[in-house]
């Protein structure tokens, strides 16, 4: 195991507030906020290259990965996971899930609501829980205020000269703007005007007439300049004294789920956009992490295998057959568990439940292997391939254990009901025809060339995206 903390061992004392923020959690079939050290197993050469991918862009590179897992392997918990060794080594942190409120592109608001999730999550090691803009803008003054004193000139003139290599990216002149405006804020002890500049950057106004009434602006942060705007504060936080910007984006099975073809590739010409700039270096201090299924991958109808840019970039490497790995790709195939990880798991359950004291376990060893054999005949492998729910019924057999002593652990493994994990995502969809409306109904607002169809078009003569050219 590979892990930026030490794992837990026998004898270590797991603070109550910790112990019962894990396991409820876990019993949820989420993911702990808190102490994943204490469960984390197995996957030790892909938490290695996300390292190198942390350290590259420490140094003034930038990283694009797809951790593609099985639905309930774990994606979620290893992207939580690399977050959190990327704050240790003195990185921001930004996260969301995807939703179809929250896109990579849209016209209809999508894309700027998805900023403003992964500005309300941004995180640092000071402030893990997110919230930080304030603390990071506040770093950057602090710093330009210490030079302006060791140099002998005015705090402003250092923040304008600090923020001069903003301009020539996108949006970066009123960037620079509003950085100005907290400092005479600051500086004149005008809270309001504080107030609104992190507003600004978290991408909470939504019209320009506030923005430039408020900050003399005259752009906000909208669905066009999304990605721009996450380049612009990559190098904002390097400025503050930060290593630079890792964005963790999960959920992206969402996209795959988009009914509309046209809103499907504009999100997919927004990650082809982004992977191309990560390859080619000129996104500086910027790394990006989407976690999928294999289905959003691969399928060629409506994943990203669909896009055919995307394909060819993304093929996986022929050579890495018959045992053979590479973790440098931009897929990041998530292994799964394996039996000997998941009993090593099970004893890290166990030690959790017991707040790290070897003397207070609820089963003994045997009542782990015991656990491991019925979940096997029930359903399989698939109980250490997709651990969710065998976590989740481990962690409620030793709840019920804890408040009933006494009790033999023996009938309860065997009344232990397992299901399968089954991925909604592939259930079926709701047909929609682009080509037979002008507009799409997915909320986005994309829209398909006019003209094409008519409303007079009856229900059975639509025709889904397999069959969008097909003709007797």
């Amino acid at each position: 195991m590979t892990s930026s903390t030490p794992a837990t061992s026998v004898g270590t004392t797991i603070r109550p507030r910790e112990r019962d923020a894990i396991l409820q959690a876990l019993r949820a079939g989420v993911v702990p906020r808190v102490g994943q050290q204490h469960v984390q197993v197995g996957r030790a050469e892909e938490v290695k290259a996300l390292l190198s991918d942390v350290d590259r862009i420490a140094d003034g590179g930038s990283a694009f990965r797809l951790a593609i897992g099985e639905y309930g392997s774990g994606k979620t918990f290893f992207l939580n996971l690399v977050r959190s060794i990327a704050m240790e080594r003195k990185l921001v942190t930004v996260h969301a899930d995807l939703s179809p409120d929250r896109r990579l592109h849209a016209t209809g608001g999508q894309a700027r609501s998805l900023y403003a999730e992964l500005m309300r999550n941004i995180a640092t090691r000071a402030k893990p829980d997110g919230g930080a803009m304030g603390s990071i803008v506040e770093r950057f003054i602090t710093a330009a205020l210490t030079e302006a004193r060791d140099t002998g000139t005015t705090p402003d003139a250092v923040i304008r000269a600090r923020l001069a290599s903003l301009s020539e990216l996108t949006g970066g002149y009123d960037f620079a703007e509003v950085i100005g405006a907290y400092w005479r804020g600051h500086d004149t002890g005008n809270e309001q005007l504080k107030s609104d500049a992190v507003r600004w950057l978290r991408g909470e106004f939504s019209t320009r007439t506030d923005a430039r009434a408020a900050l003399g602006v005259r752009t906000i942060v909208d669905d066009a300049n999304f990605y721009d705007q996450l380049k612009l504060l990559a190098r904002f936080v390097v400025m503050a004294g930060f290593g630079g910007l890792l964005v963790c984006l999960d959920e992206m099975v969402n996209l795959y789920k988009l009914a509309s073809t046209q809103a499907r590739n504009a999100n997919y010409e927004q990650i082809l956009r982004i992977l191309n700039d990560s390859l080619q270096g000129t996104a500086a201090h910027l790394g990006f992490i989407l976690g999928g299924t294999p289905d959003f991958l691969l399928d060629t109808r409506r994943g990203l295998y669909s896009y055919a840019a995307l394909q060819s970039r993304l093929a996986e490497n022929t050579y890495a057959t018959g045992g053979l790995v590479d973790y440098s790709g931009p897929v990041l195939r998530l292994a799964n568990l394996t039996p000997e990880d998941f009993y090593l798991l099970l004893t890290r359950l166990r030690l959790v439940f017991a707040g790290g004291d070897a003397n207070a376990y609820l089963v003994p060893d045997d009542a782990l292997t015991a656990f491991m054999t019925h979940c096997s005949s029930r359903i399989g492998d698939a109980y250490f391939r997709t651990p969710r729910t065998t976590i989740k019924e481990f962690v409620n057999l030793l709840a019920v254990l804890e408040q009933n002593p006494g009790t033999d652990w023996a009938p309860l493994v065997g009344a232990v009901n397992l299901v399968a994990e089954s991925n909604p995502d592939l259930a079926p969809l709701a047909q929609e025809d682009d080509f037979a409306r002008p507009y799409a109904t997915d909320g986005s607002a994309d829209q398909t060339q006019p003209g094409v169809g008519s409303s007079s078009a009856s229900a059975s003569s639509r025709e889904d995206d397999d069959l969008a050219t097909f003709r007797l």
